[in-house]
């Protein structure tokens, strides 16, 4: 998908309702900002703040592309999305981060080498995949 400029009338989806969500939410409408949250849980903090809200679940492929089609660009408030939403997603909608860094900061190792990768040093780490590993 291509980026936007996001300026006062642009719609923000926001994947994730908790209280980050909530947050970015209400930050974007000191900007002018409409945003649209899309969480599995209707009891979502964020909906309370959003202009429009989705409740669905995060394999609803359908819900997911109608919600991203409704919006200028995506966003999601935590990591723990999975992989093949942020797919769906990016085939509609500009996402922010990409699918790539929501994949790379969901596995803590390949976040590490990754951080390491760019030459910021982090604590010292190592692979731990069994008890007798750790």
């Amino acid at each position: 998908m291509t980026d936007k400029t996001l300026g006062p009338g642009s719609t923000l989806g926001i994947v994730g309702g908790g209280q980050l969500g909530r947050m970015i939410a209400l930050a974007a409408a000191n900007y002018g900002l409409k945003v649209h949250v899309y969480a599995p849980d209707q009891d979502s903090p964020a909906f309370d703040v959003a202009a429009r809200t989705t409740c669905a679940a995060y394999d609803d492929a359908e819900a997911l592309a109608a919600f991203a089609r409704s919006v200028d660009v995506v966003t999601y408030e935590f990591e723990n999305i999975p992989h093949a939403t942020a797919d769906i997603l990016a085939r509609h909608a500009a996402l922010h981060p990409n699918a790539r860094a929501l994949s790379t900061t969901q596995d803590r190792l390949s976040e590490k080498e990754f951080i390491n990768g760019l030459g910021i040093p982090t604590a010292p780490f190592r692979a731990v995949d069994t008890p007798e590993t750790a």
